[in-house]
């Protein structure tokens, strides 16, 4: 059987169709989004409606700060996500539809575990907050403790998001890109922590939408990029006032 896995589409809906396309065509119908629907782009109600009708979705640390204060953002992110706040609150929709996007959103698990595979948004650590960068492989205790908090928890393997940059964590301390491996990956006994890239503002110098085909039977992995019409979405961005316009240009450089 095989599994989408999208994860920081961040209210970037031109990225969101054209992923849900390409998804289409692979002939897949399960997809699970690890969080941050919302969040930096134009569109936050559209692409939690979309979000919703998917077999798992995981709460994101950009979900959460539409429902409280949030800590830690930049200047940028925080205005972000006020205006995210207000959108969902006072756009169009009767308030039935108003109050189901709340809920779901307040109803988001942390994490969702289906042996032997771990879902969350940041890592098994702290499923919602923590950032795994590639360079973390020379932090060798927070890369044991990453797999030991993945034991506790009862995966092998554990899928998430946040830095919107794609690729694989082994517990020797390698990081496995998507160009390192063709795009494929064969997952084995070994664990693995493994970022599914983002669908709505990569961050890895490609600026292609990116998600990632888990194959259960073969127990492997597919990085995928889409093209979008980045500049449809940086012009939406463009045009209001209360998103910056780094997070328009930043769509086209890939950073």
């Amino acid at each position: 059987m095989k599994r989408a896995l999208i994860s920081d589409v961040h209210s970037n809906l031109e990225a969101l169709r054209a992923v849900l396309m390409d998804i289409r065509a692979e002939g897949i119908t399960e997809i699970y989004s690890l969080g941050d629907s919302i969040g930096y782009g134009p569109n936050p109600r559209e692409c939690l409606d979309l979000v919703m009708r998917f077999k798992v979705a995981i709460l994101g640390n950009h979900d959460q700060a539409a429902m409280v204060d949030p800590k830690g953002f930049n200047a940028a992110a925080l205005e972000a996500a006020y205006w995210t706040r207000d959108q969902l609150e006072s756009g169009p929709g009767n308030t039935a539809m108003i109050n189901r996007r709340w809920d779901f959103l307040g109803e988001l698990p942390t994490h969702y575990l289906e042996e032997p595979y771990l879902f969350v948004h940041g890592s098994p650590r702290d499923p919602t907050n923590e950032y795994v960068f590639p360079e973390d492989i020379f932090k060798p205790q927070k890369i044991d403790a990453l797999f030991n908090a993945l034991q506790k928890r009862g995966g092998i393997y554990s899928f998430q998001g946040h830095t919107h940059i794609p690729g694989l964590f082994t517990p020797d301390y390698q990081f496995v890109s998507p160009e390192d491996c063709d795009g494929y990956y064969k997952l084995g006994g070994t664990p693995a922590l493994i970022n599914v890239g983002s669908v709505g503002q990569p961050r890895d110098g490609d600026p292609r939408a990116c998600y990632t085909i888990l194959d259960t039977d073969s127990n492997s992995l597919q990085f995928k990029r889409v093209e979008y019409p980045k500049e449809t979405t940086r012009e939406k961005i463009m045009a209001i006032e209360s998103l910056s316009n780094l997070l328009g240009d930043r769509l086209i450089s890939g950073r």
